[in-house]
């Protein structure tokens, strides 16, 4: 960590005596050297710190989701997949190798492997995604013998929503494009199809739920659909891909996003003569990782390319004016006696970093927020890797104690994949990048005119 100080003694700090022995003041003492006491790490943090995060949670994972499937019933490992029966499952472990959740980890994991050249990250999705795809033709031909045949990854062969597909989709094609795995084609074409043609879309083709209620926008959809559609578009070159996911930034934007306030409300009915707003923090997460996923890999050409930049900067704007001074973002945004959440400040902080590093937001400016962020979210990583603070699985509420109290628990999800992705994005950061400690801040040390 970068120093706050420049050794100034804990008398002074205090206001006590300087080293003449005279009552410390304004004349005797520099007291703007005070070391403030800030209640989170502040500074930069070395690339050796935060690979041990990441090494820490990367450990764990592997850990406790295990890649191979069981007979239920004996709880002996099938290694030869001729033999799946109906009580064939997953390995248990503590989190669902084919979520939403998991999808974004396997993303994480691909971005940490790259960032650190460390394989046993890429190893981590490669062996498990490759599980999933053995497993597939198998349980293809079961479901259409028997419909109703129990399978461990229904889900991604038969999806129901967004979330069984998305997700997974965007990080299957990662994985495939990073030649980390070459055998996940029909999983993908399976879950692409139903991103593009079977979600439920309103009459402007904008995608949506009937839950709660009818005609319902989720703000976390955007996540679960565009990085999909996006990755579709860099695999195949069909631009109907790029099409879909530009045109869902806008019909979600110009519906859900606040101009003023710069972030997003959680959900939008089209029934409702009034819109609730609430600025749910890991829904405002999931739209601006869509959005720097989808810049990724849109084609500068395009002609939505500048309307989307455009739509991240005002995002990031707004997100870092309710940074708190912890470094984490509250679980309304703009409620402050909210509590702070994890989750969605791993996201910012890889979001943030990753538009930074690709030159979609202004560095200077955005680059402090970034390691505050990130060494709050550091904070909340236990020695064995679990991260805490995370808030658990959230449908939609109308009403402030919905959000207020849900839960938090070190088994949510959602925080794994964001952190890994953060970490590795903030590498990368410190790679292209000198920071200081310039008059007690921490500052993205530019060269002199």
């Amino acid at each position: 960590m970068l120093p706050l100080s420049m050794g100034m003694s804990t008398a002074v700090a205090a206001g006590k005596t300087n080293n003449t022995g005279k009552p410390a003041n304004d004349v005797t003492a520099p007291l703007h050297l005070m070391q403030p006491d800030y209640p989170t790490p502040y500074g930069q943090p070395t690339a050796e710190d935060v690979k041990k995060v990441l090494y820490r949670v990367h450990t764990y994972l592997d850990n406790v989701t295990p890649a191979k499937i069981i007979d239920g019933k004996t709880k002996k490992q099938i290694t030869d997949f001729s033999q799946i029966n109906d009580d064939t499952i997953l390995a248990p472990g503590d989190y669902r190798l084919t979520s939403y959740e998991w999808g974004v980890t396997y993303a994480g994991m691909l971005l940490a492997g790259s960032a650190t050249g460390d394989k046993r990250f890429s190893n981590y999705a490669s062996e498990r995604l490759g599980l999933l795809a053995d497993l597939a033709p198998h349980y293809i031909a079961r479901l259409k013998a028997n419909p109703k045949s129990p399978s461990p990854i229904r889900s991604l062969l038969q999806p129901h929503a967004l979330d069984d597909a998305g997700a997974m989709c965007a990080a299957m094609i990662k994985a495939t494009r990073e030649g980390v795995s070459n055998k996940l084609s029909s999983l993908i074409d399976i879950c692409s199809s139903y991103v593009s043609t079977k979600e439920f879309r309103l009459p402007d083709g904008t995608l949506a739920r009937n839950r709660p209620q009818p005609n319902t926008l989720w703000l976390d959809d955007l996540f679960m659909s565009v990085p999909a559609l996006a990755q579709m578009g860099k695999l195949t070159g069909d631009t109907k891909y790029y099409d879909d996911a530009v045109k869902q930034v806008k019909l979600f934007s110009d519906r859900m996003f606040n101009k003023e306030k710069g972030v997003y409300m959680h959900g939008w009915v089209q029934d409702m003569g009034v819109h609730p707003q609430f600025h749910w923090a890991r829904a405002n997460g999931w739209a601006v990782m869509t959005m720097v996923e989808l810049l990724d890999v849109l084609p500068p050409d395009h002609p939505g390319y500048a309307d989307v930049l455009a739509q991240l900067q005002a995002h990031v704007k707004g997100l870092a004016s309710y940074q708190h001074g912890t470094g984490f973002w509250h679980q309304l945004l703009d409620r402050n006696d909210s509590y702070l959440e994890t989750s969605a400040t791993a996201i910012y902080t890889y979001a943030m970093a990753h538009a930074i590093n690709r030159g979609f937001i202004d560095k200077r400016a955005y680059a402090p927020v970034v390691m505050l962020a990130w060494n709050a979210v550091a904070s909340k990583v236990t020695q064995k890797g679990q991260v805490e603070g995370t808030c658990v699985g959230t449908g939609m509420g109308f009403d402030p104690a919905f959000y207020y109290y849900r839960p938090v628990n070190v088994f949510a999800a959602h925080s794994y994949g964001p952190v890994l992705l953060a970490g590795a994005e903030v590498i990368n950061l410190m790679k292209a990048n000198t920071f200081e400690i310039n008059d007690s801040s921490l500052q993205l040390k530019v060269s002199k005119p």
